[in-house]
């Protein structure tokens, strides 16, 4: 095959734009440094007329809104999903990993949910606490700068509560709760099970003139025209443009690997461009991989060459091992007392008001670690998979509810608003024999060879799992509220998601100070090539039981401001 090289030498290459690749963009070229950013999605923009979803109805869409197309439904800006055409990956045999992608500008930010939480202290140094797995060779005081930084340049809202392990920062104000969150509210406190304001990026206020302040429309998941949420695109890329910054975007490439030199140093990126199914090279002096954890890990295991014959940064063999998601599990139940509601508009933000953090000491507990809870409800926009199905009432309840024409309408009226779910996210525990490695007998269709997935959870995860849904009993309980479906018991790993699912995956590249058990140090610089940095969730040790967006975004401007130094200083 031809490969095309391009003359241009640039300073940094960054591979991926979500939130770790969109911080390092905005940090690197606000610097003043000639950046290339790499992503293998198509370029999107929310505020783009053709590229909108925010404030369609459902009968726009022909299939009104259900996600046959796109798995969260068929307005989400997430193009892409746990399954792709022509990108395959696999499981070994008694595995089931879900590997979720998102090929856009932007990747993944455009439709999380925003929970926009700091890692705590103990987060940090979990070994202390329990013995298990390993702690970072940094502190929360290393990071704590930066996420205030993140803070005050993206906006979240909040309330400052002095948790010790739930860090308090510098918050917009919070929305306040709606019906179906005060009747969790009332569940929760009868059994002393505290609840907070949600910790969300979302603006509530004006903070400058790039960016609107949230009407509450409940449509986050659509990407925001007013960028009133945060996306790497709308929040970071974007901005640094309008300042000036020397970004050059190269949308719709599959990167194949890092070029090396006969030092070993890295010189670049190959990839392919997904509209002339050609391959390129582009040349950088830094390159930095921002890929997400699994994929960046398979960008690394890719590049091999006589001075990396493992892989680019895999002399330790560690690259892939430590792949660890967030555990997950929820529930549904119908609240009596919130039939019969007056409609009204009460979206509020696209998510939760409010918000339950970890609150209950482990070492009386028969499992490590902790688990956050969400909940939902209310009477956002109907559309195929709302909340009302009328089987479940019959089956459960042994109402006659549903039929056709009038009888339909007044039953969807009656107990539309009626249920609320609540769910689980948790920490689980690191383990080196759960993986991704290079499937070395299948490619994907740009020739390039796929992931192969070895996971399975532990004791620890499961048991926790079972302490989710007791709870959430407990508050069902609490509120008169009567639960859909059965508890899931020890047969069915007491409804544990499978990995990957809740789309949380770290530790493929984990930090720290032993370049044997380690692949980058505490500036995510990989220990073998000091010109490569990673700064998505790779690095992390642990995952907390907190989504790590933030703690990405932290890192990432803490990993670019030490790129800018080390530059200065002709180091790398």
């Amino acid at each position: 095959m031809q490969i095309i090289e391009s003359s241009q030498v640039y300073d940094v290459i960054i591979v991926g734009s979500g939130a770790g690749g969109g911080m390092a963009t905005k940090i690197l070229s606000e610097a003043g440094l000639k950046v290339a950013v790499v992503e293998a999605g198509p370029f999107f923009d929310p505020s783009d007329p053709e590229q909108m979803t925010q404030l369609k109805w459902p009968y726009e869409s022909p299939r009104r809104g259900a996600s046959t197309t796109r798995p969260f439904g068929d307005f989400d800006s997430a193009y892409g999903g746990w399954d792709i055409e022509g990108e395959p990956y696999t499981n070994t045999e008694d595995t089931d990993f879900k590997w979720f992608r998102s090929r856009m500008l932007g990747g993944r930010t455009n439709h999380w949910g925003r929970i926009s939480l700091r890692f705590g202290p103990k987060d940090f140094k979990r070994k202390d606490q329990d013995g298990l797995g390993d702690n970072w060779p940094i502190g929360y005081d290393d990071v704590k700068p930066y996420y205030d930084k993140v803070d005050k340049l993206i906006g979240v809202f909040g309330t400052n509560e002095g948790l010790p392990n739930d860090p308090d920062g510098f918050f917009l104000p919070p929305p306040k709760p709606r019906l179906h969150e005060l009747f969790y509210i009332k569940g929760a406190k009868k059994s002393n099970i505290p609840v907070y304001p949600s910790r969300m990026s979302m603006l509530t206020k004006k903070i400058n003139n790039d960016r609107g302040v949230c009407f509450y429309c409940g449509q986050c998941s659509r990407a925001c025209q007013v960028s009133a949420d945060f996306s790497s695109g709308t929040c970071l890329i974007f901005p640094a443009q309008k300042n000036g910054g020397q970004i050059d975007l190269f949308v719709n490439c599959m990167v194949r690997e890092v070029t090396t030199n006969d030092e070993g140093k890295a010189t670049g990126v190959s990839y392919i461009n997904k509209e002339d199914r050609k391959e390129y090279k582009l040349k950088g002096k830094v390159v930095v991989m921002g890929a997400s954890a699994c994929s960046t890990a398979r960008i690394l295991l890719n590049s091999k060459s006589s001075q990396h014959p493992n892989g680019l940064g895999n002399s330790s063999n560690i690259v892939g091992k430590y792949l660890h998601d967030s555990t997950g599990s929820s529930r549904v139940a119908f609240v009596p007392d919130m039939m019969n509601r007056k409609t009204y508009n009460e979206d509020g933000v696209g998510g939760m008001h409010v918000y339950t953090p970890w609150w209950l000491d482990n070492k009386k507990l028969d499992f490590a670690r902790g688990y956050h809870t969400e909940m939902w409800g209310g009477m956002g926009m109907p559309s195929y998979g709302f909340g009302f199905n009328p089987n479940d009432f019959n089956k459960f309840f042994g109402l006659k509810v549903g039929g056709y024409g009038n009888d339909l309408r007044k039953d969807v009226k009656k107990y539309y608003g009626s249920v609320l779910g609540i769910a689980g996210r948790g920490e689980s525990i690191p383990q080196k024999t759960n993986y991704c490695e290079i499937d070395n007998t299948k490619v994907d269709e740009y020739g390039i060879p796929i992931l192969k997935f070895n996971y399975q959870w532990t004791d620890h995860e499961i048991k926790q799992v079972k302490h989710m849904h007791d709870t959430f009993e407990e508050i069902f309980h609490n509120i008169g509220a009567e639960p859909l479906g059965s508890k899931p018991g020890k047969e069915q790993d007491y409804g544990i998601l499978k990995p990957g699912e809740i789309i949380h995956e770290v530790g493929t590249t984990r930090m720290g100070d032993n370049e044997k058990t380690s692949v980058v140090n505490k500036y995510q610089q990989l220990h073998d090539v000091d010109n490569v940095f990673i700064v998505d969730a790779g690095p992390f040790v642990s995952q907390a039981d907190k989504n790590p967006t933030w703690t990405i975004l932290a890192l990432s401007w803490r990993t670019s401001d030490y790129i800018v130094e080390q530059l200065k200083q002709q180091n790398i």
